[in-house]
């Protein structure tokens, strides 16, 4: 017990403490790694060669507001307002919306965060349509 009477806290591993280096990447990590364009992935699909390419789908859902849907699409992926109104606009009246191309890995990271903003968002290979 401390002079106020009450039991020390045990000090724990701190939040502001910078992550281990164990779970940064090192630098040789990404020297070589393909930049990502948001918009299609080309970079990733040309280096793939004749890889199909991974793509999120964006569907049409009867909760979100349009409005929203362009603010996530202009959010996680950077598009324009143009854009993002033009793939919103898609989803709503074609029910879907293909929103992002690239690696397996990247696509499920797109997916994911998608559903972390509350959209209804799969995945498929390109050709499956």
């Amino acid at each position: 017990m401390s002079e106020h009477g009450t039991t020390p806290r045990s000090e724990g591993p701190s939040l502001l403490h910078a992550p281990s280096p164990d779970f940064a990447p090192s630098l040789a990590q990404t020297e070589g790694a393909p930049e990502r364009s948001r918009s299609t992935g080309l970079q990733e699909r040309e280096e793939a060669g004749t890889a199909r390419p991974w793509r999120t789908v964006v569907w049409n859902d009867p909760i979100n507001l349009m409005s929203y849907v362009v603010f996530v699409l202009q959010r996680y992926f950077g598009y324009s307002r143009e854009h993002a109104d033009v793939l919103m606009r898609r989803i709503h009246h074609e029910g879907r919306a293909i929103v992002s191309q690239g690696s397996r890995e990247r696509v499920e990271s797109d997916v994911q965060a998608m559903h972390s903003f509350g959209l209804h968002a799969t995945m498929e290979q390109e050709g499956e349509d």
